[in-house]
């Protein structure tokens, strides 16, 4: 196959769309997420995202990327105000109404209404779970930080409940997402389903690694 060199001049000239799109779809496979939160008033909101990453086992930690607070952005306005938001694996049969909430609609219109997904309460968390997701993690925030070179905001949340089906859990800890629907994202607008190739046994200096399954 051929294969064409973009500099970074070349990249700064592409038109912004096609710019973003392009870079987006640079970074590989990443986690399609539902994002659940609310106001003080329990006014919900469900975004997107494929910025959700590890940090940390203990304690619990996962990271997500939230863009500029240039404009109203009810997301993080929510979870600065009651310091909780869910985290909700989107399964196929759920990617249509969860790329529906990316769709710009009025502030205080709850996404989870407008799609027809359906608000998940629990005692313990300030924000509205997904019910249609199979994988299901409750975070409240521990620190926040704006990034100077662009402006976005690094959420950092500590996991204080995680929802997962009994099935997909080994003795040994491992979370298979694939047996429980878990769906992949590329780029902003490109859906996966996985084929996993296998585990491999944990890397030491002395032995390449085995093939574990």
């Amino acid at each position: 196959m051929s294969l064409s060199v973009y500099e970074k001049e070349a990249i700064a000239a592409m038109e912004k769309r096609h710019r973003a799109t392009f870079v987006n779809s640079l970074s590989g496979f990443k986690s399609a997420n539902l994002l659940g939160s609310s106001d003080t008033n329990q006014h919900t909101n469900l975004c997107i995202v494929s910025s959700a990453f590890h940090l940390g086992a203990n304690p619990a930690l996962m990271g997500v990327i939230i863009r500029p607070d240039t404009v109203p952005r009810d997301t993080l306005e929510n979870i600065r105000a009651t310091g909780f938001y869910t985290l909700n694996h989107v399964q196929k049969e759920m990617i249509v109404a969860a790329h529906q909430t990316s769709a710009r609609y009025p502030q205080g219109v709850s996404e989870f209404d407008q799609v027809g997904l359906t608000p998940l309460w629990r005692e313990q968390i300030g924000a509205p779970f997904v019910q249609e997701a199979a994988i299901r993690l409750g975070l409240i925030l521990r620190e926040e930080h704006t990034m100077a070179i662009n402006g976005t905001h690094l959420l950092v949340g500590e996991i204080i409940e995680a929802h997962v089906p009994d099935s997909c859990v080994s003795e040994g800890g491992f979370v298979d997402i694939e047996q429980a629907g878990t769906v992949a994202l590329s780029g902003l607008d490109s859906y996966h389903t996985t084929d996993r190739v296998g585990r491999l046994s944990y890397a030491k200096p002395d032995s390449m690694p085995e093939w574990l399954d």
